[in-house]
């Protein structure tokens, strides 16, 4: 019989309902943790802050004292499954093959290229090993060579805030030019013409993309040219180049509708001009080919379908359709050559490769095989090639590099990830399930295990799900993974509405008023499984991030008495709260995917499933939370406060711990090692409410 862990409680934190009491269309919220957002809104001096939450941390790690030498194993046991002197496979564009390559013992990365020919001798372009040095969390994104060859320009980010400042470096020189443009995206476009250089610009309160500018070499930053302002805060914007090379585009989506302007990359100092103004419900992407502009879109045409229009008549007026819609094929994305189109779609929650030949005007789909899997295309910059790059993966099976010729239809294996000790995907399961939702929707499952693994309701299974923004989450190998399979673990992927795994219409009916499906699927995965024997409410445990974070909230206030563990990494769990309050980042771009409490009936139905409105006086399961102090795409204030109330309000004796990262954002640690310590102590957390050792 197993053995139930009693653990000693940590006392909340004071509760201060003069703080903030919220009322709305006649109802009244009490937030009495509202003064945990100090250090958000006042910054270091918020001393009451960070002392409460240096006490979580002190009490997560008081409570997994006993597991700091299985933390240790695991975290050596998984990264001693990553070859850490590796190099990636070489794309080749204009003239030059440029891969990254990693070292043994260090944490990032080395950009490098070669002239012609692999064979030729080495340029080392950037050394983040070397520029990490003294900062505890480093990320360079956004990596952009100029057409001539000569200039690179790169963003940095050393606070884990998403807010990057723009270098550029010459590569004959060596010289970093003197211009630091901040805050940016991270990413830029440059102009045919190697000097000037088209950058996103952020909202440093609300961190939106606000501004599109243009920088020439050599001048100062705070006179850059605006050549786009978004005036609508609910609107993403960016700016990017048709891999033909022959226009920039900018961008300007929200989650229902887009708006695009376009430039010849030869004249950037031209005004761009606007494509197609505009459509209420509408959302298209543009990309050029020869005498036409692609458009793939939804007008008319929930799943999409592909349209084309010449140059110089970019109206909808002027659109023509190539590629009808389907209702059971989502056509996701279209990719670009001379010879041939690339069009990913997805049909039954599976992604598949759809290759349009021009000149013969012939079809072929690539053939994978597997019943879960992942594929989607690599870096292709080439827009001559005649091969192209894309990557594999399945549940079983580590992310491959191929090399697919159009012509021949045959694929090549450039490279597979190594896992260092051994891997034998012969030793491992996976399957496709298929559980009924409360409404008689199939929801898709899929999971893996080892072999052995016994369907008796007494194995234990970690059950993950996402659900939002139309995000997908396909079925994909994890080297850390196997330290859960190789003792008695499943894992599955609940593949719930939200996300559009299954079609545009599975986002569509789990967003806005229709949220509420993303989590009684999830409940359904669950009892299908404890149904089916792969495990039983005893061994069930669930995890997800961000806002499959509210997702785990969400059902542990739903049903908690099927899980005896849930992680939440980052949640989002204080809906109506941030909602309301447009000056946190991101809010007024959420509008769309959550809806607007300002609108009576919104605020009903997201407090509805708010995790952090309902929790109540109950029982819940051990429970580790995970937040950032720095992160920027939900505060850590909701977790933080999120645990306080569930510390005063929870009924039994089960363990809650919350882990706060000090130095780190959205995305954790930054390192190639250190995100794996995090890992661990989640893995640690399992096997310990499993009552199991790891050695």
């Amino acid at each position: 019989m197993k053995k139930t862990i009693i653990w000693p409680q940590i006392s909340p934190p004071m509760a201060n309902k003069k703080d903030y009491d919220s009322g709305y269309h006649g109802d009244i919220r009490n937030d009495e943790y509202y003064w945990m957002a100090d250090f958000f809104r006042k910054g270091p001096d918020s001393t009451e802050v960070i002392t409460y939450l240096e006490a979580e941390n002190d009490y997560t790690e008081a409570m997994m004292a006993d597991t700091k030498s299985w933390q240790d194993t695991l975290f050596k046991e998984m990264k001693g499954r990553i070859k850490e002197k590796d190099e990636s496979v070489p794309v080749f564009k204009n003239g030059y093959y440029y891969y990254v390559r990693s070292e043994e013992g260090q944490q990032y990365f080395k950009y490098c290229r070669k002239q012609g020919s692999l064979e030729a001798e080495e340029e080392l372009l950037l050394d983040v090993d070397q520029m990490a040095l003294g900062h505890s969390y480093y990320s360079v994104s956004g990596f952009n060579v100029s057409p001539d060859n000569e200039l690179l320009a790169f963003g940095v980010d050393a606070q884990s805030r998403r807010e990057y400042t723009l270098y550029i470096k010459n590569l004959r020189t060596g010289e970093m030019y003197p211009e630091a443009i901040f805050p940016t995206s991270g990413d830029s476009v440059w102009a045919n013409d190697s000097k000037t250089l088209f950058y996103t610009e952020k909202n440093q309160q609300t961190l939106l993309s606000e501004k599109i500018k243009s920088h020439v070499l050599g001048d100062n930053p705070a006179a850059d040219r605006v050549v786009y302002h978004e005036k609508d805060p609910s609107n993403y914007i960016g700016v990017g180049k048709s891999r033909s090379e022959q226009f920039i585009f900018i961008a300007s989506s929200a989650t229902l509708s887009s708006e695009y302007r376009y430039l010849n990359a030869d004249t950037p100092e031209a005004p761009f001009e606007l494509f197609q103004e505009r459509m209420p419900e509408v959302l298209y992407e543009v990309d050029h080919y020869e005498d036409q502009f692609l458009i793939l879109t939804n007008l008319k045409a929930q799943n999409f379908r592909l349209m084309s229009t010449p140059l110089n008549q970019t109206g909808v007026s002027s659109w023509s359709e190539l590629i009808a819609h389907r209702p059971d094929v989502l056509i996701e994305e279209i990719d670009v050559f001379k010879d041939y189109w690339i069009l990913s779609e997805r049909k039954n929650g599976l992604v598949q490769l759809r290759v349009r030949e021009l000149k013969s005007n012939t079809e072929h789909y690539v053939d994978f095989g597997e019943p879960a899997y992942t594929a989607y295309l690599g870096a292709n910059p080439d827009y001559n090639a005649s091969q192209v790059r894309y990557i594999y993966t399945s549940l079983t099976t580590p992310s491959s590099v191929y090399d697919y010729d159009i012509i021949s239809r045959e694929r090549y294996l450039i490279k597979q990830q190594e896992v260092i000790g051994g891997y034998d995907p012969t030793l491992y399961v996976t399957e496709r399930l298929i559980a009924s939702s409360s409404d008689g929707t199939e929801v898709p499952i899929s999971i893996v295990y080892r072999l052995g693994f016994k369907k008796d309701g007494h194995s234990p299974l970690l059950l993950y799900g996402y659900g939002s923004y139309g995000h997908s989450l396909d079925a994909s190998f994890s080297s850390n993974r196997l330290s859960l399979l190789d003792r008695g673990f499943a894992f599955a992927i609940a593949h719930v509405r939200g996300g559009q795994e299954m079609g545009r219409q599975w986002y569509e009916s789990g967003r806005l008023f229709q949220k509420r499906n993303t989590f009684t699927d999830f409940i359904a995965c669950a009892e299908y499984l404890i149904q089916e024997g792969y495990s039983s409410p005893a061994h069930l445990y669930a995890e997800g991030g961000s806002a499959g974070g509210l997702l785990i909230g969400a059902v542990a206030n739903m049903r908690p008495e099927l899980w005896n563990g849930l992680i939440a990494d980052v949640p989002f769990v204080d809906v109506v709260t941030t909602m309301l309050d447009e000056s946190i980042p991101l809010t007024t771009n959420e509008f769309d995917e959550w809806g607007n409490p300002k609108d009576p009936e919104a605020y009903t139905y997201m407090k509805s499933y708010s995790p952090y409105d309902n929790v109540k006086a109950q029982d819940y399961p051990h429970m580790l939370i995970t937040t950032g102090l720095h992160d920027s795409q939900v505060q850590y204030f909701e977790p933080a406060k999120w645990v306080a109330r569930l510390r005063t309000l929870k009924t039994d004796r089960h363990v809650l711990l919350l882990k706060t990262n000090m130095e780190a954002g959205h995305g954790g640690a930054s390192g190639r090692f250190d995100y794996l310590k995090e890992i661990a102590l989640q893995y640690a957390f399992l096997f310990k409410l499993e009552n199991k050792s790891i050695s």
